[in-house]
Parts: structure tokens; C-alpha cells; sequence
């Protein structure tokens, strides 16, 4: 033996190097698929979760404005509503607030706009008076404008979660409206 390696005994082969090649190449191919596949359940979770947030920022903002409800008249009917709100405790001023569908957006105007939930394709305000009703107040007359109702609810058919269509149902109750004091 001279210590020369023998033909074949050298190294890899072509075929060798071919085969492990292809090999790697399937490997790296499934890896990207995977990481692919990842990705693209992230994006449809994160735009999931980012809907999921604005329908419930929409139904907290509601309750909320409704919830600070002041002295002041109360008007709805179809898909609008407007109202006075204020922060009892906190010093604040009385604002308007109106809210009204425009262009498939729920928008809340206080006094300026704010873009509230998108795709909602209706909206219906009614009032509960002993019985729902779906227009506040119930006639033109000073003592109708005068009272308010019960409770407020708000239905909205609205894209969902993933483009799914989802129906929200948000009943307010609203506190007893102080009366003004009757001359003697």
C-alpha cells in the first residue's frame, strides 16, 4: 500500500452530491411552506383580533356616553341618535354627542367626528317606554321632548371577525331624568 486512496474512495460522488442536494432543496422548500402557512394564520388572527377590538371599543364607547347621559333632550330614530352627555364628578361641560351611519362606518360625533366601526351595513336605534319603539320622542309635543326612555338599544349588522357577518345587540338603561321643579 502506497497510501493513495483507491478510485472511488476519495470523496462523494456526482450523484451523491446530486442526491444530497435535491434533498435539501425538498427541506428548504417545506420549511418555507411552513413558514409561509404561519405567517399568513397570523395575519387572519391578527385582523381577527383587531375587528374583535373595534366592535367592543364600539359597545364600550356607547354604554359609556349613554351612561353620562345630562339634561338635555333625546332624539333617535332609524340609524341616528343624538343626546347630551356629561362627566358627572369630573367637572366637565355638557357635550352633544350624535351618532349616525355614513358610509357603512358607525360614526360618533362629540362634537368632532370619530370613526367608530366600519362595515356596518345597518343600524337601528330603538327606545323602550313600556314597549320598544323606534323613534324618540314619540310625538312633537314639549312634554314628549321633555322624558326620556327607559333604555336605548342599538342593533348593528356589521362585518365580523374574518369578514363573517355578526349581528350586535347593546341595551342601555338610562337614569331617571331629574324633572324640572313646577312653579308654585
Amino acid at each position: 500500500m502506497t497510501g493513495q486512496p483507491e478510485a472511488g474512495e476519495s470523496g462523494f460522488t456526482l450523484i451523491e452530491l446530486m442526491i444530497s442536494l435535491g434533498l435539501f432543496a425538498l427541506i428548504a422548500v417545506a420549511g418555507l411552506a411552513l413558514v409561509d402557512g404561519i405567517l399568513r394564520v397570523n395575519g387572519r388572527t391578527e385582523a381577527r383580533l383587531d375587528r374583535l377590538a373595534a366592535l367592543q371599543r364600539t359597545m364600550f364607547v356607547l354604554t359609556s356616553d349613554l351612561d353620562q347621559v345630562a339634561s338635555g333632550p333625546i332624539e333617535g330614530r332609524g340609524d341616528q341618535l343624538s343626546f347630551v352627555r356629561s362627566a358627572p364628578g369630573t367637572g366637565g361641560t355638557a357635550t352633544p354627542v350624535r351618532y349616525a351611519v355614513a358610509g357603512g362606518t358607525l360614526v360618533r360625533a362629540a362634537p368632532a367626528p370619530q370613526l367608530l366601526l366600519p362595515g356596518v351595513v345597518t343600524a337601528r336605534w330603538r327606545f323602550w317606554d313600556g314597549a320598544w319603539i323606534d323613534r324618540w320622542p314619540v310625538d312633537d309635543s314639549k312634554e314628549a321632548k321633555a322624558r326620556w326612555p327607559r333604555a336605548i338599544a342599538l342593533d348593528v349588522q356589521a362585518a365580523g371577525p374574518g369578514g363573517t357577518p355578526v349581528a350586535l345587540h347593546r341595551v342601555v338603561t338610562l337614569p331617571l331624568r331629574a324633572q324640572d321643579p313646577q312653579p308654585e
